[in-house]
């Protein structure tokens, strides 16, 4: 909205500013940051009163977490609403791909907050079924898909760029969309699943957006990619603007989630966070690089994916408990030790791929 006072520039002043990606950028992460300063107790409070008993604790989780009960959930609120509320105020609201984004993010943000809603209200772990919030965010990733194909530039609708491998494209004609499908849907479970302790999905999440939004920036400028040689995805720069607020609103709510914390992400935050990243791999041609910056999400996924096929093959156990996390409570890990590790993994892992920008 903002960026419309660059309107009113002559060219070299103040108003000027307003044009600049970059600026906007970080307006839109010290909004959401103050955001969550001035309403995140307000916030925790009414969550306390509305809920009561918090979010209920699985009988079957590690032991250290009874001691979490009465904990109120829905935290993802705060995030969501300092995100909206910055990229609304800081973004160019006539750019398509911030609406894409923006559109996943909520539509499975509406999901996670049916569910906490359930489980709350019902004081059991048993929210809305896992058979309609599939098909629910089934439909929500077909139509960001269909979407994307539509946003993209001509030469590279449907088709899939390869990290490292720069001048390749797999052309996945109508598979694109089934291939969107998966990314979006898979990045916001797994992101869903590694929301388990206290801080340890939320730091993961603002690496891998901030990743994210330096990619989309640097895809959406003709001269970086040029001298890259990435492909060059039209308008996507104004994502920076999207992630920047994400994690502005991720530290505003980090503040109130750090252990021991004074309220949960929920599935609120967890989906809607997840979906936005994999929205805007799809949106920036990015896909396998998530794979690379979110691997913590893909291990985390991974090892219930494993964990279940495995029990139910030979009645046996991997780990001592997934998602992996859990299994290193078990093992009698610090639930600090686990977070700041999983943390390090995260921001290597970024680092790893944003390196294969340059890389040839």
């Amino acid at each position: 909205m903002l960026y419309w006072l660059a309107e009113l520039s002559d060219g070299g002043d103040f108003f000027n500013l307003f044009r600049y990606i970059t600026m906007r950028a970080g307006g839109a992460f010290f909004t959401a940051l103050i955001f969550g300063f001035i309403f995140g107790q307000p916030l925790i409070n009414m969550l306390r009163r509305r809920q009561g008993k918090g979010q209920p604790i699985r009988d079957d989780g590690p032991e250290g977490h009874f001691a979490k009960a009465g904990t109120p959930t829905m935290g993802g609120l705060l995030i969501l609403t300092a995100l909206l509320t910055s990229t609304l105020l800081w973004a160019r609201l006539d750019n398509g791909y911030v609406w894409l984004v923006l559109f996943v993010t909520f539509a499975y943000g509406a999901i996670g907050f049916a569910d906490d809603y359930a489980k709350v209200s019902k004081a059991n772990t048993k929210g809305v079924s896992s058979r309609l919030r599939l098909a629910l965010g089934l439909c929500i990733a077909v139509i960001a898909g269909i979407w994307a194909t539509i946003l993209h530039p001509e030469a590279l609708t449907n088709q899939l760029a390869l990290p490292i491998f720069k001048d390749v494209l797999i052309n996945l004609s109508f598979a694109f969309v089934p291939f969107a499908v998966i990314v979006i849907v898979g990045s916001a479970n797994a992101v869903n699943l590694t929301d388990g302790l206290d801080g340890l999905a939320i730091m993961p999440v603002m690496i891998a957006a901030g990743t994210l939004g330096v990619i989309a920036y640097v895809v959406g400028r003709v001269d970086y990619t040029d001298y890259l040689g990435l492909h060059y995805v039209p308008g996507t720069g104004e994502i920076l603007i999207f992630t920047a607020a994400l994690i502005g609103g991720g530290l505003g709510f980090l503040w109130y989630n750090a252990p021991p914390a004074a309220v949960f992400m929920g599935d609120t935050g967890s989906l809607a966070l997840g979906g936005a990243l994999g929205a805007i791999a799809v949106a920036t041609k990015h896909e396998i690089v998530l794979a690379i910056v979110g691997g913590l999400f893909v291990v985390e996924a991974l090892s219930v994916i494993i964990q279940v096929l495995y029990f139910k093959r030979t009645g046996k156990r991997v780990f001592l408990m997934a998602p992996i996390h859990h299994h290193y409570e078990k093992k009698g890990w610090a639930e600090s030790t686990i977070v700041i590790r999983f943390w390090i993994i995260s921001l290597v892992l970024a680092l790893i791929g944003l390196a294969t920008l340059k890389l040839r």
